[in-house]
């Protein structure tokens, strides 16, 4: 499983989403996936917060 992205590079796409770059010019500028850009950006306008959400979850048991 891969680790989230950095607090800062988050930080720098939405700084350049907020200040009126398109997100999908924003996730070229800094090698990103549109939707991670579009996803952070929704996030921070909803949350306030550019935290990643929960990795993982609960597994069964195979027995």
């Amino acid at each position: 499983m891969t680790a989230p992205l950095s607090h800062d590079l988050r930080q720098r796409v939405v700084g350049a989403i907020e200040a009126g770059e398109s997100c999908r010019s924003a996730a070229t500028r800094f090698g990103v996936a549109v939707s991670s850009a579009v996803k952070w950006s929704q996030r921070y306008r909803t949350t306030g917060s550019l935290a990643p959400g929960k990795m993982g979850g609960h597994r069964k048991r195979l027995l």
